[in-house]
């Protein structure tokens, strides 16, 4: 074991449109869908303890965090710092729980190769309900596609090609494990045909439209999200709401030229790393 501390970055990702894959297996779960990965996102920092802790911003518990810890069989506090909003559809829980892999990894020498990692972080996000397929694309970075659910082993990822600025504006948060918990079949439906539709056109204008055309039919749009949708349409800008939060996102200047003070971030292309 190293005395020394690891440190670890995963991007914020942001889901425009998806489809719910059960199966006994946790490895096998998840979800198939579209999204973007943020240049804003989670440090992660462990360094060996004597009780294990995970924590976010020093106080909030992350389960699936723990989780990772008790998988790669290490005591660690684990600290991790975002300026994302928590619970608004960035994916932070699964970046808390892929930093600690990545890290605790360094940190102890645990001999773990990155997709052996990515699995654990996977499972330990779907064994805590905290989400389906936010590590697998934070792995990876860009805007990438999930064509097939769960970990490295059994899925299959593409991307859209695309280097833009991506604006975005929080309006409370909202239970990723209370709407997974509930009927998806609808949920899904929309998201396999969403998928299906961005495989035959990947343009980021294209996920942005079928992302937007997602949150209406699976009838997760609440009133305030889609006020400020149709602001963003009304100034001829393309917008839609992160999955699962109370969270709009936006092309370019978007949200500006609709007169929001949004926050602004870039497409991350790098994926989860390590840091010094």
């Amino acid at each position: 074991m190293s005395d020394e501390e690891g440190r670890a970055f995963v991007p914020g990702h942001v889901t425009g449109f998806f489809s719910s894959h059960e199966a006994d297996d946790p490895e096998r779960a998840g979800s198939r869908g579209a999204g973007l990965t943020l240049s804003e996102g989670v440090t992660v920092t462990v360094e060996p303890a004597s009780e294990a802790r995970v924590e976010l911003d020093g106080g909030q518990s992350v389960e699936a965090g723990r989780r990772v810890l008790d998988e790669l069989d290490v005591t660690a506090r684990v600290a991790a710092t975002t300026d994302l909003p928590v619970g608004a559809g960035f994916g932070v829980s699964g970046a808390v729980a892929l930093g600690t892999a990545l890290a605790a990894n360094e940190t102890f020498d645990c001999g773990r190769s990155e997709n052996e990692l990515v699995t654990v972080a996977h499972v330990a996000e779907i064994e805590a309900g905290t989400g389906l397929g936010d590590v697998v694309a934070q792995a990876r970075g860009g805007v990438p596609v999930r064509l097939e659910p769960g970990a490295p082993e059994y899925n299959r990822l593409d991307g859209v090609s695309a280097r833009r600025r991506v604006e975005y504006l929080s309006l409370g948060d909202r239970s990723t494990a209370e709407v997974l918990s509930g009927n998806t079949a609808r949920l899904s439906e929309a998201g396999v045909d969403a998928l299906v539709e961005l495989v035959n056109e990947p343009t980021l204008a294209s996920f942005t439209r079928l992302s937007r055309e997602f949150a209406e039919r699976a009838g997760l749009l609440s009133d305030k999200v889609q006020a400020v949708i149709e602001d963003v349409e009304a100034e001829g800008g393309r917008a839609s709401m992160a999955m699962l939060g109370e969270t709009v996102f936006a092309l370019d200047t978007g949200l500006t030229d609709a007169g929001y003070d949004a926050a602004v971030s870039d497409v991350d292309h790098c994926g989860a790393t390590l840091v010094d």
